[in-house]
């Protein structure tokens, strides 16, 4: 075996080609991520600034009606993390900050797509689109002609007649040609350690590191893949026709074609239905139960009751700020019918997706690349999950203010201490660990392996078929 990879190194050193193209790549790929480490930087010194000008300006409102400050309202950032430089997943289209007000569940805003004229079948040069799409193509032009080459020169006999068996020199070669792999997407990955510096922690080196095992992997099922046809087609122009073939369907057909299967299977309501059904709901009562206005008077006839008064006007507390915080909690309940529907239509278009991963094992490395890097659909909604539970702590904590604070009931003039608004705490989100997500993944992790023991199996089974001579 070591023999083998000697001789493959060897000749690959000797190919002027192949050491003029791996230096170069190898700067691209450097010059990529130090430019992907750049941007992450910016954008996380951005939003600091934005959470600070927020901050300040909150501060600054002074004595005011809590009312207002719910219109005021606030905002949430999704933090930028170390990760997010390798693959950006979702995070480049669903937007980085999030308005929190009373009375409505905002969508996240300002994507990065939605403001850049670099506009892209394949979206803007980062690692990721290198380790996925270039890296790739670079093993498949190295290992194409890895037994068909033999074959030509009549070297393939003599190793045979030495006692070396076609699988093990399929292995063998696929594993010299995985070296290269394995130095080109060390030097991707963890270049990032070397270069940023944001939130590292003990949940990021696990994170690269899966990263770094699932990018393996699936280089390996290719290389196999590729090795494979090397030995069963009879010429190198076979093979690499039929490499590519399978290498542009996988890439480029598969994942649109799948893409739009699951979205036909689970479709999402359009934005103007969406929007018309949570209104409905929220003015004539969900399934069309408890209207607004019957809502209003039961409410309070039941605070009257409560109080044992017999009038608005007899209540020790402003009726203003229980209404407006019922009035929440219902929204809340309209919210989460119609939001947590289109969240649950999204999982099952994700699921779906995943498991079509069997018959396109590159789409399990994008959901493996995108879920390791803390930048898919369930990093996204757990975000998005955490900033809706704080907006309501927040809004709550104004209406009962209003409610509370010592003001009467049709009182709009009254306003709570400058104090009362520096001491709400900001929106301060923590990406959980990889851990947390991790049962999200597992189909994508089983669907790699199973790949490549079909790959295996594959050259023990059909290896003594292949035309040697």
């Amino acid at each position: 075996m070591i023999e083998i990879i000697k001789n493959e190194w060897k000749g690959f050193l000797r190919n002027r080609m192949f050491l003029y193209v791996g230096v170069t790549f190898t700067i691209v790929l450097l010059i990529t991520c130090w430019v992907s480490n750049k941007q992450v930087q910016l954008q996380h010194d951005l939003q600091q600034t934005a959470q600070l000008h927020i901050r300040s300006q909150w501060d600054d409102m002074g004595a005011t009606n809590p009312h207002n400050a719910v219109h005021f309202g606030t905002y949430a950032f999704k933090p930028y993390q170390l990760m997010n430089s390798i693959d950006e997943g979702v995070n480049a289209v669903t937007g980085n900050v999030l308005r929190l007000e009373g009375h409505v569940q905002n969508e996240m805003e300002f994507s990065e797509a939605s403001q850049s004229l670099m506009i892209s079948v394949f979206g803007k040069l980062t690692p990721a689109l290198l380790l996925q799409y270039v890296i790739p193509l670079f093993l498949i032009f190295l290992s194409f002609s890895a037994i068909s080459l033999e074959r030509e020169s009549g070297r393939i006999k003599l190793l045979v007649i030495q006692g070396l068996s076609l699988p093990k020199m399929i292995f063998y070669k696929s594993i010299s040609l995985l070296i290269i792999g394995m130095g080109m997407l060390f030097i991707g990955l963890f270049l990032q350690m070397l270069t940023l510096d944001l939130f590292q922690n003990s949940d990021t080196f696990l994170r690269l590191f899966s990263l770094f095992l699932a990018y393996l992997f699936f280089y390996y099922i290719l290389i196999l893949l590729t090795v494979i046809l090397s030995a069963w087609l009879k010429t190198p122009t076979a093979a690499l026709s039929s490499i590519l073939a399978i290498w542009v369907i996988w890439v480029v057909f598969l994942p649109k074609i799948f893409g739009l299967l699951t979205e036909d299977q689970y479709p999402l309501p359009s934005r103007q239905a969406f929007k018309l059904a949570m209104k409905v709901d929220r003015e004539n009562g969900i399934n069309g139960h408890a209207p607004s206005s019957n809502r209003k008077n039961e409410f309070k006839q039941k605070i009257l009751k409560e109080y044992e008064v017999d009038s608005v006007e007899e209540l020790p507390i402003n009726l203003d700020g229980l209404l407006m915080q019922a009035d929440e909690e219902y929204g809340n309940k309209v919210w989460d019918k119609h939001f947590g529907s289109n969240y649950q239509i999204l999982k099952d278009q994700k699921w779906m997706y995943q498991l079509l991963g069997i018959i396109d094992p590159f789409i399990a490395l994008q959901n493996l690349s995108m879920g390791f890097s803390g930048s898919d659909l369930f990093h996204h909604q757990d975000f998005l999950l955490a900033a809706e539970n704080y907006r309501r702590d927040f809004i709550k904590s104004l209406n009962d203010k209003h409610a509370y604070g010592g003001s009467k009931s049709g009182d709009w003039s009254w306003k709570a201490s400058e104090e009362f608004y520096k001491s709400i705490n900001d929106f301060n989100y923590q990406i959980p660990p990889l851990l947390h997500f991790i049962n999200y993944y597992l189909i994508d992790v089983l669907i790699t392996f199973f790949w490549m023991c079909i790959l295996i199996l594959i050259v023990q089974q059909l290896s003594n078929k292949i035309e040697v001579i």
